[in-house]
């Protein structure tokens, strides 16, 4: 077969500060999944990018042929509108447990596909399998029947969504090309638009726990990924979240499906509620719903049977114990005084070393590792309170748990502000 472009001109084009044009777009792309476009050709295009930049209708044209590497699902036999949502990844970030769940009791369907945590990032899927006998791998008939019943799915999305994804993923990982806003926007859109959902909402997090430390790049990749959903005709909107420290008071597995039980319940910590009930508000006012008031949901206990339901249908026991680490060690406040910062990465990377992540894809987690949060910014402590409990099965994680937490920890004199969790929203009323 000829190929009617060549990998190093299309390259060239783009290092020279040129526009790429529809078709070599399209045709480097699929060249690409097809193997013909080799990985140190794409290497030189996605660094070429992360320096020069995209316009608009390139990323939208990038984003399309990503999209048309693979197959596209179709919700509209479920006969009720679809919402989806994706967070950019943070700590502590456990919304996606009681969100779907809390969306779907409005007779909203939720098709969440979602993902495995890297790093100091935790994934959706991991802590959901620390329920016993809870899966994640769905057929798409298991995928359609669960959405059906229960209204809200939470599994593994397949191979078949947008496969040249997957395959420019693996590759900016390990060229120093990841922070290129076309190609971050490019590879949440294009899987989420695959997976035809009628409305999307994206919690896009920036602080210290986040992929977006600064607040002006953060709101570039807000909007750089509402106008390819709008191109796309699929109803989106964003809010940007902090993420300078972790959602509530634990980042782990079991523990973060424990908390989110009790914000089903009608409790839990003020800033996971608040950002539950906020993301909940938008999914619910694109689909339609913007007179239903989702706190409600959470206190009567609508939410919570669509919870239990939910678990039950994908095998797993909504009643039965969650699984606990066998060690523990308490960290303690050094002084008197406020916590005025208690930095995300810091916890993160803690959790991750304990074993509640992975270091690469494929590595295994433990299901009862992370950190427990005693003392949240603004509270006050004495020398010697607890602020944090480490939890591991192998206690040999300590020492290089507490490494990462060194300067994590700021106590000072006075109070401290309370903060909104959600700092700004982005995208059409």
């Amino acid at each position: 077969m000829t190929e009617r472009h060549d990998a190093v001109d299309v390259i060239r084009t783009k290092r020279d500060g040129g526009r790429l044009s529809d078709d070599q777009i399209d045709w480097v792309v699929d060249a690409y999944t097809r193997g013909v476009v080799a990985d140190e050709q794409m290497s030189a295009l996605a660094m070429a990018i992360l320096l020069v930049g995209m316009d608009g209708e390139e990323i939208s044209r990038w984003t399309a042929a990503m999209i048309a590497s693979g197959e596209r699902m179709d919700f509209s036999s479920i006969g009720r509108p679809t919402a989806d949502k994706h967070s950019t990844g943070g700590v502590g970030d456990k919304i996606t447990l009681p969100l779907a769940p809390l969306v779907a009791s409005f007779g909203v369907a939720v098709p969440q596909l979602s993902g495995r945590g890297l790093g100091h990032t935790g994934g959706t899927l991991d802590k959901l399998e620390s329920i016993p006998g809870w899966r994640a791998s769905l057929t798409n008939d298991e995928l359609f029947g669960v959405l059906g019943d229960v209204g809200a799915v939470i599994c593994a999305a397949g191979s078949g969504l947008a496969p040249a994804d997957k395959k420019l993923y693996a590759l900016r990982d390990t060229t120093g090309t990841v922070e290129a806003i076309p190609l971050i926007a490019s590879s949440i859109m294009s899987k989420k638009i695959a997976e035809g959902t009628d409305s999307l909402v994206l919690d896009v997090k920036v602080g210290s726990g986040a992929f977006m430390k600064d607040i002006d790049r953060a709101r570039e990749l807000a909007r750089t990924m509402v106008g390819l959903g709008e191109r796309a005709g699929v109803a989106t909107t964003a809010l940007v979240t902090d993420m300078s420290t972790p959602l509530g008071r634990t980042v782990g597995n079991a523990l973060e499906v424990r908390e989110s039980v009790e914000v089903l319940a009608g409790g839990g910590p003020d800033d996971v509620r608040e950002l539950t009930i906020a993301l909940a508000a938008e999914m619910l006012a694109a689909a339609g719903r913007a007179d239903e008031d989702p706190a409600a949901a959470l206190d009567d206990g609508r939410a919570m049977d669509s919870w239990r339901r939910m678990i039950a249908a994908q095998g797993g026991d909504p009643d039965a114990p969650l699984p606990t680490a066998t060690h523990t060690q308490v960290v303690t406040a050094p002084s008197d005084g406020v916590v005025t910062s208690l930095d995300a990465y810091g916890v993160g990377v803690a959790a991750w070393r304990l074993g509640a992540g992975r270091a690469r894809q494929g590595d295994s987690v433990q299901a009862g590792a992370g950190v427990e949060i005693h003392a949240r910014v603004g509270d006050a402590v004495s020398a010697g309170d607890p602020v944090l409990t480490l939890h591991t099965d192998t206690p040999e994680r300590f020492a290089r748990a507490e490494e990462a937490l060194e300067g994590a920890i700021e106590i000072g004199a006075g109070t401290s502000e309370p903060r909104s969790v959600v700092l700004e929203r982005i995208g059409a009323r």
